[in-house]
């Protein structure tokens, strides 16, 4: 059985690399759903998401930094590295609490955009974000289009789908402030929250559509995650309802219902992302590529 599965694991990588190597990935969308806990998915109404599970790769056992909170996440997943390089400490954060070990000339701690446009300086890059926190962590000189729809989660969803189909971005972000809304003024895993959750799969299919009508489908890596669960009505501590969050790939060379049980961290996120667009790991991150757990 162990043999079996490294042999799925190696596979897995082959496949992946070889997309790479032949440029047939040259997109990559990642949708961030916050306050999205992996705890929800099997109970949830989501067939979207479920189909992208049986149709790609997954964890739902991806762990947060701590705290289990909104700005210190985003970075991280963004940034390959935790809160003590990056310096992005708290759920607010607007500038980083702790200087970050290392800057580029516009002085934030690299993310994946600036690790993408080194490789390849024609990319292009979008961020389309609900929360307004999104926005102190882009670098607005890398990124070429950055929006803050304000919470406003069906403009968020629009200006996407309009970015998306119009500009065939290299690397699209997309920020949804749902289903943490829910959580806090309601609660967790209840019914109201996966009342929430359906609406989080209508997004995801939509957004899914908008990249088949821009052509970029067999181009294209589709990345669902989060950045916290939560419990109760927070959310920043150290329960598995709080720090399990999913990630679910779809896309050229993605084996079809592949869960990836090594361990992942959400600072995985940047540098396997990087390592599919053919781009370099920065050197200060300390997270890494999923292609690295066949060992």
């Amino acid at each position: 059985m162990k043999k079996n599965l490294i042999f799925l694991i190696a596979l897995f990588f082959a496949q992946t690399i070889s997309q790479a190597q032949t440029g047939k990935i040259k997109h990559v969308v990642l949708v961030g759903f916050d306050g999205l806990g992996a705890y929800a998915i099997p109970k949830a109404e989501m067939p979207t998401l479920k189909q992208m599970i049986e149709d790609g790769s997954y964890s739902l056992h991806v762990r947060t930094v701590l705290p289990s909170s909104s700005a210190v996440n985003w970075a991280s997943m963004l940034m390959g590295a935790g809160p003590t390089m990056h310096g992005f400490t708290e759920w607010g954060s607007k500038t980083p609490e702790i200087p970050a070990i290392k800057t580029t000339k516009n002085g934030l701690f690299p993310s994946i955009f600036n690790a993408v446009a080194s490789k390849n300086p024609k990319a292009t890059f979008a961020v389309i974000h609900s929360w307004p926190g999104i926005g102190y962590l882009i670098d607005k000189n890398i990124v070429q289009q950055v929006y803050n729809m304000e919470d406003n989660e069906d403009k968020t969803l629009e200006k996407a789908i309009e970015v998306i189909k119009r500009d065939k971005p290299t690397l699209t972000f997309v920020h949804f402030d749902q289903p943490d809304g829910v959580g806090h003024n309601i609660g967790h895993n209840t019914p109201e929250y996966y009342a929430e959750l359906k609406n989080v799969d209508r997004r995801i299919a939509q957004l899914q559509q908008a990249v088949k009508e821009a052509g970029m489908e067999k181009e294209t890596i589709f990345v669902i995650s989060a950045d916290h669960g939560g419990i109760d009505k927070g959310h920043g501590g150290k329960s598995l309802a709080e720090v399990e969050i999913p990630f679910i790939m779809t896309g050229p060379g993605v084996p079809k219902g592949q869960q990836v049980n090594q361990p992942m961290l959400i600072y995985d996120i940047a540098p396997t992302l990087t390592w599919l667009l053919g781009a370099e790991q920065d050197e200060a991150w300390r997270g890494k590529p999923i292609q690295a757990f066949q060992k």
